[in-house]
């Protein structure tokens, strides 16, 4: 099972570059249980918020899942889930399910505050992308 505490290091206030451009905050959700992403970016032109919570899912009386999941919801009435991992400095995002051939591949640099990778898509589709924090947060402690 991947520890949702992996993605601590996303916390902070990122500019973002490349295909979108703009600014997301990731943020813990009061517990720890829970990352939330506020999202404003434009792309082709057009602008959108919004918002994705990424956590394990976890029914009442059930356990937790083995993946950390994610559903994004956006000012355009879209829905989005996602799979996350996580892996030294590698981030794979998942657009469905794992193994799905709509993908987001990075890695953070070693200074921890820039990460780059690029989003694939079938057929050839994708963009490139950069994240700079420009502001950190505190992390685990603040939940």
């Amino acid at each position: 099972m991947t520890n949702i505490q992996t993605l601590d290091r996303l916390v902070g206030t990122w500019q973002i570059s490349g295909g979108a451009e703009g600014t997301v905050i990731y943020e813990w959700m009061e517990g720890g249980h829970f990352l939330i992403q506020h999202v404003h970016l434009s792309q082709n032109g057009q602008e959108v918020k919004g918002i994705e919570m990424i956590g394990h899912l976890k029914p009442f009386g059930e356990s937790k899942s083995p993946d950390i999941r994610s559903r994004y919801y956006d000012t355009l009435g879209n829905t989005f889930d996602y799979v996350y991992e996580l892996e030294g400095d590698s981030l794979v995002i998942w657009a469905g399910d794992k193994g799905s051939p709509s993908y987001y591949k990075g890695a953070f640099r070693s200074d921890g505050d820039t990460h780059s990778g690029a989003w694939h898509y079938p057929g050839g589709g994708g963009y490139e992308t950069m994240m700079t924090r420009v502001s950190p947060a505190g992390g685990m402690g603040i939940g």
